[in-house]
């Protein structure tokens, strides 16, 4: 049997990473995954999330929802979601302001292409220089495969 693995994607814009994957489930169920901040840990590919400390149950257009991280040390970080299209994408972003997207395309026959995005082409510039110091732009994108592996064994399991 071959390993699952997702598509890293080419980007043009600068501070962007973004992965794709088809998932054998629909659209809808693995929605129902990225709307809920309780699950974000169980699909997590960089291992930096710990829990959900804060949020609502099923995230919304304009949400605000806490996670308790470790990137070598602990800490928590609140999101709101700023993009959210029920079943087609959901966004969220923090106070650094890059964001992180779900985009879904239903393929039918309850296949899904699932594309994760990380963007911060447009965000301030020491949120900019965070990113260069923690090298964080170069490892999203191994992550965000990870991740995107993960959440379709969850969907497909």
């Amino acid at each position: 049997m071959s390993q699952v693995r997702a598509e890293i994607l080419d980007v043009d814009y600068p501070n962007t990473a973004a992965a794709r994957i088809v998932i054998n489930a629909p659209a809808s169920k693995i929605f129902e995954l990225l709307a809920n901040p309780r699950a974000h840990a169980s699909f997590d590919g960089s291992g930096t999330i710990e829990k959900s400390v804060s949020g609502p149950v099923r995230l919304h257009q304009g949400a605000k929802f806490g996670m308790a991280m470790k990137i070598k040390v602990p800490y928590r970080i609140t999101n709101t979601v700023v993009a959210f299209e029920e079943n087609k994408k959901i966004t969220w972003c923090h106070l650094m302001k890059w964001t992180w997207s779900y985009e879904l395309h239903d393929l039918g026959n309850s296949t899904t292409q699932v594309t994760e995005i990380f963007d911060g082409h447009s965000i301030p510039a020491f949120s900019r220089w965070w990113l260069k110091k923690t090298g964080a732009v170069a490892r999203n994108p191994k992550f965000m495969a990870k991740s995107l592996v993960q959440l379709k064994a969850l969907c497909e399991g």
